[in-house]
């Protein structure tokens, strides 16, 4: 790929990885937690069971930058020992509006361990399928009851009853509910109420100029590929930000979140635009790498919106449940407009 042809992508790049720091409540000015009285407990509605917690947690873990910034952007830095990451998630802190309390929390390293967490004494782990809970290590809601702390499950990845398939609400949905019930956890609701009023407005401005569902782009979400593509069902965050900025899907008909699919089916299907999850760690996984796979592979390379270089980038925190998907679905729905989409 020639230097000129790469000018586009980088452009877009930077502008949207510019609207990512414009997301409100960036941890400063918000509302103390309460401290609730000996013995109250709260009670609500986790992955489609009750959890009770007791007292507030002020020794909360939790795993990956989109829950993490959820804890940030509910003021309650001050309430965690630590949280873990991943390789490949340098971009997302670099270019977090929370960058401050992640430089101010410690970092519990890239594993999502019970060595680790059981080392960071934990009454509170967050988490989710996929996002650290996994039986291949044994570190599940069970394991973390067993220490004495209190699991709490992402709901963008809660599990279908009697599946491993993920997603039981929308999921904006889900984003609201985990502020609901993480305000009432640590006795903030209504910094959880400011925020959640905050995100639908953002969401309903993007959604006002979008066209109407049945002349909608048609949007592919590309993740990584190895071999197959990696991207989006109907039940992970990016297919309710690409509807909301007036987008569809093109494998939105998967009933699940984050899954495989084949690079015959996105051709097939022919996306007018390509929405790139930048890691930005590693030669592989630059932006400009995942433009050269596109347009190598000889099925997309026919596709419509690789030959008009039709591409947007984001980081991996914006594109999962998190307090980055209002401004997510604000910048996608401007890139659209722009082109006449």
């Amino acid at each position: 790929m020639t230097r000129t042809a790469l000018r586009r992508p980088r452009a877009l790049v930077v502008s949207a990885l510019a609207a990512m720091t414009v997301v409100s409540g960036c941890g400063a000015d918000v509302e103390s937690s309460t401290p609730k009285s000996a013995g109250e407990q709260v009670t609500v509605t986790n992955c489609g069971a009750p959890l009770s917690v007791s007292g507030v947690p002020d020794r909360a873990v939790s795993n990956d930058t989109g829950i993490t910034e959820l804890m940030f952007a509910l003021g309650l830095g001050d309430r965690m020992a630590g949280y873990t990451t991943y390789e490949g998630k340098e971009r997302d802190i670099e270019s977090s509006p929370w960058r401050a309390d992640f430089e101010k929390t410690p970092s519990l390293g890239t594993a999502f361990s019970r060595e680790i967490i059981a080392a960071a004494r934990p009454d509170f782990v967050f988490a989710g399928w996929n996002y650290g809970f996994k039986e291949s290590t044994g570190v599940t809601p069970d394991w973390v009851r067993s220490t004495g702390a209190v699991p709490y499950q992402l709901t963008e990845a809660c599990r279908q009853a009697g599946t491993t398939k993920r997603g039981v609400v929308r999921p904006l949905d889900a984003l609201y509910a985990d502020l609901s019930n993480l305000g009432q956890i640590f006795g903030v609701s209504g910094r959880a109420e400011t925020l959640t009023a905050e995100y639908r407005a953002q969401v309903e401005a993007a959604r006002a100029g979008a066209p109407a569902a049945s002349a909608a782009a048609r949007v592919f979400l590309f993740d990584s590929a190895d071999p197959t593509p990696f991207t989006s069902g109907r039940n992970a965050a990016p297919d309710q930000i690409i509807a909301e900025a007036g987008g569809r899907n093109i494998f939105g008909d998967i009933d699940d979140s984050w899954t495989s699919a084949s690079w015959e089916a996105a051709a097939q299907r022919d996306p007018q635009v390509i929405v790139i999850v930048d890691y930005g760690a590693g030669p592989q996984n630059t932006v400009e790498a995942k433009i050269k796979q596109l347009e190598s592979q000889p099925l997309m390379a026919q596709t419509t919106a690789v030959r008009e270089r039709r591409y947007i980038s984001f980081p991996y925190a914006a594109l999962v449940e998190g307090p980055r998907n209002p401004q997510t679905i604000t910048a996608l729905a401007e890139y659209l407009r722009s082109q006449g989409l």
